[in-house]
């Protein structure tokens, strides 16, 4: 399935194609703050419908995920890493998908704040 994701104010815009089967709800210091659900997909998945430029980057601690956000509206739409299997990974952050009712997605919590 083909998903439609912005930030606020639609200076970041993109589609993500593949199955919602859960989210995951990080304790991390960002992740907690943020409030993200994400969804994990092969970066390739994630395809941009504004300039990369539009985003900005933010890392911390060992700089392994670029946490894209907005600098316009501050919204942070997904992340980018390298997933366990050193693939480029995107982590979608699913409230800022288009017709995704949360309430019928299995979450599953993630001790980030331990790692």
């Amino acid at each position: 399935m083909k998903y439609r994701g912005s930030c606020h104010c639609g200076r970041i815009a993109f589609e993500v194609e593949g199955k919602i089967d859960g989210a995951l709800s990080c304790n991390c210091s960002i992740c907690r703050r943020k409030g993200s659900l994400l969804w994990f997909v092969p970066r390739d998945q994630l395809h941009l419908l504004t300039s990369e430029d539009n985003a900005s980057t933010y890392t911390f601690n060992q700089h392994r995920i670029k946490h894209r956000f907005c600098p316009t509206c501050g919204i942070h739409p997904y992340g980018e890493g390298t997933g366990p299997d050193g693939k480029p990974m995107a982590a979608i952050n699913i409230r800022c998908l288009e017709n995704v009712d949360l309430a019928t997605l299995p979450i599953t919590e993630y001790d980030g704040r331990s790692r």
